[in-house]
């Protein structure tokens, strides 16, 4: 009976619950569609605020960016892998079609509706980025003009942390943040409800295109996520040389945490303690990486992100631009690099996707009901992608231990302090 206290269980039997229902009543199921209406609405009135709170405490808690080698290094790497993801997503989407075969006639929610309907030049799309009126912006859930003004106020109270010393805004600005993120843990509370309803009135219009859909969004993910694998482990050996057929005994004690708890932040001291003891890289540049890495290195994210951007997009019969994509591939970017810090997990993320680009949120709950594999392969390639990360940019220096590697000499990781990671196992925690 304990199990069935589990969150992500109760959403499973909520989306089996709801399809089986749907298939099994067939179009009148179309009557609970309310319900999980409701449910999606809840999320959605907390994007804007939660959306802003993030971007001002991330942006105004900046004490300065890190300097040095090691710093540039990993953020090169960091980012260079996390566009490969992103372009990677968008190519095999465009080739599986994962939204396919369940297309949404309905008009789109009043309120994510956008000048961007319209076809419009680089330039303009540019300028509005920049809203002249961001309260208009918030009432009708336009993000990127809200981003940009929440970076700038960010921006801003940071000099003006730095220059008087009084953090009560920064302060209180939080603690709307950690409101909000409450709001959301409530409204989840929700989510079997919603879910089943959601997929109940799916299955009973589409019928099994609901499952054919589902299945084929989880094998993209899937998909790229060992496609990148397989990069991450070609560069490795390119670029360091080191045997590859040694890197699954090294790599399984974590992969195995990784994808029974889905969580970065439960799996980082195994991560670290592998890294150095296993892999050989050095306890200075491992504690670096890896801690960056935790929230900024989420490779499996920026990848099911963009996955999810094209879902929606195919699911509603929207041809998105070159500019949406690009822009598509850069708010997923965003999130995993921390800019954007969204809290309150993947359904805060898929609407924040689809407020974003003006997408249809039908779909959401079927994402929503299956989120749990994808989070399984967003794990595994975040955790093991850190560690790649580490070792090249240990090599780098020469940093790395080759007889640690070879297994022929043995080193013991030093005893972290967990508390001194708190606040970064929070947000990779609140991230996933």
């Amino acid at each position: 009976m304990k199990a069935l206290s589990n969150p992500a269980l109760q959403i499973g039997l909520g989306a089996v619950g709801g399809l089986a229902f749907g298939l099994i009543v067939g179009d009148w199921a179309a009557e609970l569609k309310f319900v999980g209406d409701i449910f999606i609405r809840l999320i959605q009135m907390s994007i804007v605020p939660l959306v802003m709170a993030s971007v001002i405490v991330a942006t105004g808690s900046m004490a300065g960016a890190g300097t040095g080698k090691v710093a540039l290094r990993t953020f090169q790497w960091m980012l260079g892998f996390s566009v490969v993801a992103a372009v990677l997503a968008w190519v095999l989407s465009v080739l599986v079609r994962p939204g396919a075969g369940m297309v949404f006639d309905g008009e789109l929610d009043s309120g994510l509706r956008d000048s961007a309907d319209q076809a419009l030049g680089w330039q303009d799309t540019l300028l509005n980025f920049v809203s002249t009126n961001v309260f208009q912006a918030m009432s009708t859930a336009t993000m990127v003009p809200i981003i940009v003004f929440s970076l700038l106020f960010g921006i801003a109270l940071r000099e003006q942390i730095s220059r008087t010393g009084d953090t009560s805004v920064l302060t209180f600005i939080d603690q709307i943040q950690q409101i909000v993120l409450t709001m959301i843990r409530l409204v989840m509370k929700l989510a079997p409800i919603g879910v089943f309803c959601l997929l109940a009135a799916l299955a009973g219009d589409v019928g099994f295109a609901v499952v054919t859909t589902s299945l084929k969004y989880l094998g993209t993910t899937l998909l790229g996520v060992l496609i990148l694998f397989a990069l991450f482990v070609v560069v490795v050996t390119v670029r360091t040389r080191l045997d590859p057929r040694k890197l699954p005994g090294k790599l399984a004690e974590q992969t195995t945490i990784a994808v029974t708890t889905t969580s970065s932040a439960v799996t980082f001291p195994t991560v670290l303690k592998n890294t150095v003891e296993k892999v050989g890289v050095s306890q200075q540049i491992a504690n670096f990486t890896l801690s960056i890495g935790l929230t900024m290195g989420s490779y499996g994210a920026v990848l099911n992100y963009m996955i999810v951007v094209m879902f929606l997009a195919q699911a509603g019969g929207v041809e998105l631009s070159i500019g949406q994509i690009a822009l598509g591939m850069g708010l997923a970017i965003l999130l995993n690099m921390g800019t954007i810090t969204v809290p309150g997990g993947f359904p805060v993320v898929a609407m924040f996707l689809a407020a974003s680009l003006d997408l249809p949120v039908e779909a959401v709950g079927l994402l929503i009901a299956v989120d749990w594999f994808a989070g399984i392969f967003r794990t595994f390639l975040n955790v093991n992608g850190d560690t790649f990360v580490a070792v090249l940019v240990a090599d780098a220096d020469d940093e790395i231990d080759r007889e640690v590697y070879n297994g022929t000499k043995t080193v013991t990781a030093e005893e972290i302090d967990l508390d001194e990671y708190s606040d970064t196992l929070a947000r990779a925690d609140r991230a996933e």
